[in-house]
């Protein structure tokens, strides 16, 4: 899908975004997993937001909450003590729209937002990188990308930083120092095409 189709996202002052981008098979939800506590200990509330390229279901067939959102509860809320869904059907929609569900979880206020996918949308990217997954590297053609964590040393574009994969400690750093770089990171990068005019 073309970024021309994108909603623009809000990329505000208040509400720190950053993509994790990378191909399938580099490991983009291990490392959440790993980072996520890490990130917690250090104070952070951090909401995720994560791409499914299939149709998927968090509802079990014949549980009240399923039938009612068959029946058409657009959205469909369910809550407990312990705690809450929601979930919505989106007919005809190619792709998920990042704008709005950035919106949903700005309401929770959250000291970052850490965005799973949605490689092309138009927001700061931290790309993860591995050689051996046999796919290009995108930090040339994408602009957003604002550091890249590889487990090779790589020759990267101007102001864009290198960090090491298999370094959770440093990667963990970085991230958690986002939403303090947050007013300035909010832009792509100057391309050479820019520079040259």
């Amino acid at each position: 899908m073309s970024q021309t189709r994108h909603q623009r996202l809000n990329l505000d002052e208040r509400l720190p975004l950053l993509g994790i981008a990378a191909w399938s098979g580099t490991g983009k939800t291990t490392l959440l997993e790993r980072l996520l506590p890490r990130l917690g200990e250090r104070g952070l509330r951090v909401a995720v937001i994560k791409h499914a390229h299939h149709g998927f279901d968090v509802d079990q067939p014949g549980k009240d909450s399923y039938r009612l959102r068959q029946a058409g509860a657009a959205p469909m809320l369910v809550a407990s003590r312990a705690r809450l869904a929601l979930m919505m059907e989106t007919p005809g929609r190619d792709e998920p729209d990042l704008g709005q569900l950035v919106e949903m979880v700005r309401l929770q206020a959250p000291d970052l937002v850490l965005v799973e996918g949605f490689k092309a949308w138009p927001l700061p990217k931290l790309e993860l990188y591995r050689p051996e997954v046999g796919k290009s590297l995108r930090v040339a053609e994408d602009p957003w990308v604002k550091a890249v964590a590889s487990d090779s040393p790589l020759v990267l574009p101007e102001g864009v930083e290198a960090l090491d994969l298999n370094d959770l400690e440093a990667i963990t750093a970085w991230i958690a120092a986002w939403p303090s770089r947050w007013p300035g990171e909010r832009f792509p990068r100057e391309t050479a095409a820019e520079t040259t005019r």
